[in-house]
């Protein structure tokens, strides 16, 4: 089964990317971040179109907004964290060919010591609560998505610039930390060892020329389920097209 997540930065305005990158790597299931479009106009006939028949998603006008495109049937169709009905737009859960796939869209935080950066935080916790009472360490299940946080200083194209900057501070870092010690394997590691690349890049300065990005789209998953991933990579070149989304996809194969 190929997996890939990809914020896509808007997808009515990137649509056609998306489809043509659907058809030409032909993943099993795709899930999108900041697709900033209320329910009412997310074009799931055009993924229909191109032999994606099932689609789940939930979104907002202008801002956050998550989607699960699948070849396979969605199950147990979830959105936003149990006690988040009516807050933004973050999370969306299901279950595809008895694989649980959980797609986030981890909160930016703006700016260090703010509000939204506190709820950043709280966030993530609150992400960690939700694997420790809905799944066990025992059993496939996949986390994929925007997490807005480099873990490591592998996934910062220069460590010592980041350190104080939204992504990549401390308190960020053991957030995420914390949420991986549920126990999570990053399957990125796992295929590519200590290889530097990033998923996103910033759209001023020649970012994605000079590869100056930071990686933190992730696809993490349970040990029973990383036994079984076969690959892992960061496809670039939809980075490189004209009018593009900040973010590359971020693709796994596991051999279920």
């Amino acid at each position: 089964m190929k997996i890939a997540t990809w914020n896509i930065n808007g997808i009515n305005s990137r649509l056609d990317q998306v489809l043509d990158w659907c058809r030409t790597n032909e993943p099993d299931v795709l899930c999108l971040q900041e697709t900033k479009t209320i329910d009412a106009k997310f074009p799931d006939r055009r993924f229909r179109a191109i032999d994606y028949p099932y689609t789940a998603f939930i979104g907002e006008k202008a801002y956050n907004g998550v989607a699960i495109i699948s070849k396979h049937p969605l199950k147990n169709v979830q959105r936003n964290l149990p006690e988040d009905d009516d807050a933004p737009r973050r999370l969306i859960a299901a279950t595809v060919n008895g694989l649980p796939i959980v797609n986030v869209y981890v909160p930016h935080g703006t700016k260090f010591g703010s509000d939204k950066f506190a709820f950043k935080l709280d966030w993530v916790k609150r992400l960690r609560k939700y694997f420790d009472e809905n799944f066990s360490t025992k059993k496939s299940v996949l986390l994929c998505g925007d997490l807005n946080i480099a873990p490591h200083e592998l996934d910062v194209w220069k460590p010592s610039l980041w350190k104080d900057k939204m992504h990549f501070t401390k308190p960020e870092r053991e957030a995420i930390q914390d949420l991986k010690k549920w126990g999570f394997v990053d399957v990125f590691r796992q295929i590519n060892d200590d290889a530097r690349e990033y998923s996103w890049w910033d759209y001023f300065h020649h970012s994605f020329e000079k590869d100056q990005g930071l990686r933190i789209d992730h696809i993490w998953v349970s040990p029973p389920l990383a036994e079984t991933c076969v690959d892992c990579w960061i496809d670039k070149e939809p980075r490189a097209l004209e009018h593009p989304s900040d973010h590359a996809p971020v693709v796994a194969e596991f051999r279920l």
